[in-house]
């Protein structure tokens, strides 16, 4: 992976923990030779990730709708601001520019790309690890609600294990660069049996 688009708040968070995390993994980027892709945002936790990859020498590529950009929310100082027309605009540059991706502790933007990711790699549209920087257990509930879509049957156990899920960032990218997709054609076939026997 040479570009991860990572996904988090805008806010800092009320805990120094969650500033210390973003800077850690902007510093691991920047030092692996990975470029950011982000939100393109100067404020939160995204201005803190940004910040410190190209602190630390790392290429940072922002992408914003325009109607953030006249909020004067964007980030004046990285490499190159991706202007475009829409949030769906903005996460569908996010995701053909990257090779992975990484959820920090967020709101309901980093919530929302996330599960974005997630239902593209299990309908294959795209073939892209996708992990969560577990700081702080911030996102156990989250974790648990997927756990509960299993157990329920509305879940496939094969995609919820796709989700990769550390609380070290070095140990997350490691685990993200041995990543396998899940095969689509068993699924699809089993979802055709289930409907099958249930008539």
């Amino acid at each position: 992976m040479n570009r991860i688009c990572v996904f988090c708040g805008s806010s800092m968070g009320y805990q120094r923990i969650y500033r210390d995390a973003a800077a850690d993994l902007g510093r691991l980027l920047a030092e692996s030779h990975i470029s950011l892709v982000y939100g393109g945002a100067g404020v939160g936790l995204m201005k803190v990730l940004a910040d410190t990859v190209m602190q630390y020498g790392g290429e940072v590529v922002g992408i914003m709708p325009q109607h953030l950009v006249d909020k004067e929310v964007a980030h004046p100082g990285i490499h190159k601001l991706h202007v475009v027309d829409s949030m769906a605009e903005r996460k569908s540059m996010m995701i053909s520019l990257s090779n992975g991706f990484i959820a920090l502790p967020g709101g309901f933007g980093t919530l929302d790309e996330l599960s974005e990711v997630l239902t593209f790699n299990q309908l294959r549209l795209i073939d892209k690890p996708l992990g969560i920087l577990n700081i702080n257990k911030y996102f156990d509930s989250l974790l648990k609600f997927f756990d509960q879509g299993v157990s329920e049957g509305f879940v496939r156990e094969e995609h919820r294990n796709s989700l990769i899920v550390s609380f070290e960032a070095r140990s997350l990218i490691n685990k993200m660069n041995t990543w396998q997709p899940v095969a689509m054609g068993k699924w699809i076939d089993d979802l055709k049996a289930e409907s099958q026997s249930s008539r």
